[in-house]
């Protein structure tokens, strides 16, 4: 079935979490000719280091689609900031490019976050994903297996960002991060994500208090 009106997308089961990817890609994103540039890395294989062609393709355009998920300026800062505040900066970008990875983690993990066991599992996100192909016809025509991919994929991607650990099953929020990298998405209009990090409300608060 094709896409139609619906706003999901399995896209990101074949292009990973590609933090070092992206970063490798961003001076070519932030060039006046980053199409050209784009173009030729698909042709050169200078940064990707990707040996199919195709699949160079593939991820070129997955990543521009992240790259145009968030503003610019997103992107010039997060090039100065340390691998814990950039894995959790992948998160968001993640979050903000495909909604159902979105609604998995407001539905689904947060709600886990704040009741008493912090357990998540495979079959929590698939129940989710279940909910949501009733209501969406083409995510209900998606493949079993792409389905798995799908579920699996988001767990993959909060274990890579820090705040989950796949062998445990267990949520926690992310370590090495400082308060001014909670703050950065306080002064940028995106609190919202303070709670989507595993931060509890005083937590958030004394960020905020922090960030005046």
């Amino acid at each position: 079935m094709k896409k139609g009106n619906s706003p999901y997308s399995a896209a990101f089961t074949a292009c990973s979490f590609m933090m070092y990817e992206m970063t490798r890609l961003l001076p070519l994103f932030l060039a006046d000719n980053a199409d050209e540039l784009i173009k030729q890395e698909i042709e050169e294989n200078k940064h990707l280091m990707v040996n199919s062609i195709s699949s160079r393709k593939r991820y070129c355009h997955e990543l521009k689609q992240r790259f145009k998920a968030v503003p610019r300026s997103f992107w010039e800062d997060f090039l100065s900031w340390d691998e814990p505040a950039q894995r959790l900066g992948i998160l968001f970008v993640l979050l903000k490019c495909y909604r159902i990875l979105l609604e998995f983690h407001l539905n689904v993990t947060i709600k886990k976050w704040n009741s008493i066991h912090h357990a998540l599992s495979l079959n929590d996100i698939t129940m989710e994903l279940s909910q949501i192909a009733a209501q969406d016809a083409f995510v209900d025509s998606w493949a079993d297996n792409t389905k798995n991919r799908v579920a699996s994929a988001y767990l993959t991607f909060l274990n890579q960002a820090g705040v989950y650990d796949k062998k445990s099953m267990e949520l926690h929020p992310a370590s090495g991060i400082d308060s001014s990298t909670y703050a950065y998405y306080i002064n940028i209009g995106q609190d919202w994500f303070l709670e989507a990090c595993l931060l509890y409300p005083y937590e958030i608060e004394k960020v905020k208090q922090e960030a005046l």
